[in-house]
Formats: structure tokens, sequence, C-alpha cells
């Protein structure tokens, strides 16, 4: 599969989320929209990301951008991660992989010389259209948030 690029179109997905919702880009037409993938529900990295968005998200709504956490967890997984960080954004449960394959973050990983598939920490804003404005891989989570905030208030 091509890697997506910025100007593409991002690829339709139709997911669950946590709190019983169902999450799919056609829904966010004519919003602007941050999607950030992460590899697990409470872990460190994957927390403090998730608090660094949900710590921000007036200001997303303010700059009519709709912010989505999206991992291979389950939806019961995303309700308990939620509920113990007061998390106010949506989470996306792609426990089959479509989506993340689609996205191209399920990537083959290494860990002290063990290779494994895995969620490549990457963000990707979309425009209005649903096109791909601007993506971030192997996101590193301090600042992240807020640098793409600022890419979200630039974007029209």
């Amino acid at each position: 599969m091509m890697p997506l690029d910025t100007g593409d179109q991002a690829p339709d997905f139709t997911l669950a989320g946590a709190g019983g919702e169902t999450i799919s880009l056609a829904a966010l037409k004519g919003r602007k929209a941050v999607l950030y993938f992460y590899p697990k529900d409470d872990t460190s990295g994957c927390t403090l990301e998730a608090q660094g968005f949900n710590a921000l998200g007036p200001d997303f709504a303010a700059a009519d951008a709709f912010v989505i956490g999206v991992s291979p967890d389950s939806v019961k997984s995303h309700d308990k991660f939620r509920a113990k960080y007061g998390l106010t954004f949506p989470l996306a449960s792609d426990e089959g992989k479509a989506m993340l394959e689609a996205y191209g973050v399920w990537v083959e990983k290494s860990m002290y010389g063990r290779k494994y598939m895995g969620v490549e920490r990457t963000t990707l804003l979309l425009d209005r259209e649903g096109r791909i404005a601007r993506i971030w891989p192997k996101v590193k989570v301090p600042g992240h948030a807020e640098e793409v905030l600022a890419a979200a208030r630039a974007l029209p």
C-alpha cells in the first residue's frame, strides 16, 4: 500500500467508540479533524498525549477542530481510560486494525531486539473536505498537542 501524503483524501472509516458512540469520517465532513493514533490505553506516553489533547479541548473546539484518538484497544478499555482521566473527546476502537492499516500506522516495531506489530504514534490533521492537511509521524509527546492546535488554527 502507498503511504498517505498531504493532499490525499483520508481513507474512510466507521468505528465503535467509547460510550457506545459510532465514529466515522463522513460525520466529520465540514469540520477540521485531528486523528491521533496511539499504541495503548493507560500507558505513560499515551496517557500524557491524551491529557495534552484533553487540556486543549476548548481551544480545539474554538478552532472548529474535532479530536479523535484511535488505538487497537477495545471499547471497554477506552471507556475505562476515558473515565479514569476525564477525557472529553472520542476514542475509536480499531480492534480489527483495518483503519490502522489503511492509514499506514500499523507497522513492524522493535523493542529489545524483538520484532512485533504495533501502532506508530502518528497524528493527522484533516481539512473540512476530509483531505490530509498535515501528518506528524513518529510523534514525540511533549508539546505535540500544542503544535497540532497551532496547525489547526492556521487551517481555514
